[in-house]
């Protein structure tokens, strides 16, 4: 370990694991999971190679961890969301849709470094906390709206919310698949006008 390194770890720091693991998450958010390698988080966190096993199983161990921190991270960033029977549903809407862009945009790219490494991805699976995600947060959202009277009462709120989920995965993916870092606006109104068409009151 550099003696820079060994001070950062001294007098009340981070523990070595910790220290690793923040490196890791710092630089999937940098640089992405693709071409991450041990070598590369050991240079990064002054320690030799072989220091990563004495707190990892192996290098998934340390990426799961690091992705889970890294989205963490991004959804602790995040607006808080809006609460039922609050403002206007176009508008709450409105403010899931911008949320959710803003996840994907911060974590759909670590994810996709990882297509060719399922055991991280599995591991990563295993490491989730017991609460919703954000699109169990939406669909719960839309049918407190329609218990409260605010939607159709046969609204098909489950097909709403992947419609708007599909919004922000095709936002993100399709430009991680042109191979550009150019983003196209989403026209959130648009969105949220479409989808309420469906399944808002009908007319008095």
């Amino acid at each position: 370990m550099s003696p820079r390194k060994a001070a950062v770890l001294r007098d009340g720091g981070p523990s070595l694991r910790d220290h690793l693991l923040g490196t890791a998450a710092r630089l999937i958010a940098e640089r992405g999971t693709a071409g991450l390698t041990v070598r590369l988080i050991s240079r990064e966190a002054g320690v030799a190679d072989g220091v990563l096993y004495n707190h990892f199983a192996d290098k998934e161990e340390l990426l799961a961890h690091a992705l889970r921190a890294h989205v963490q991270a991004v959804e602790n960033g995040l607006h808080e969301l809006p609460e039922p029977g609050t403002g206007t549903v176009a508008a709450n809407l409105r403010t899931h849709l911008a949320y959710g862009l803003a996840l994907h945009r911060g974590i759909v790219p670590a994810f996709a470094g990882l297509t060719g490494q399922p055991a991280v991805l599995a591991r990563f699976a295993e490491l989730s906390g017991p609460g919703p995600d954000w699109r169990d947060k939406l669909a719960d959202y839309l049918r407190a709206e329609r218990d409260l009277g605010r939607l159709a009462p046969d609204a098909e709120v489950a097909a709403a919310a992947r419609m708007i989920v599909g919004v922000c995965h095709e936002a993100v993916v399709s430009v991680l698949l042109a191979g550009t870092a150019r983003q196209e606006p989403v026209d959130e109104a648009a969105v949220v006008a479409a989808v309420l068409r469906g399944i808002g009151p009908a007319p008095a």
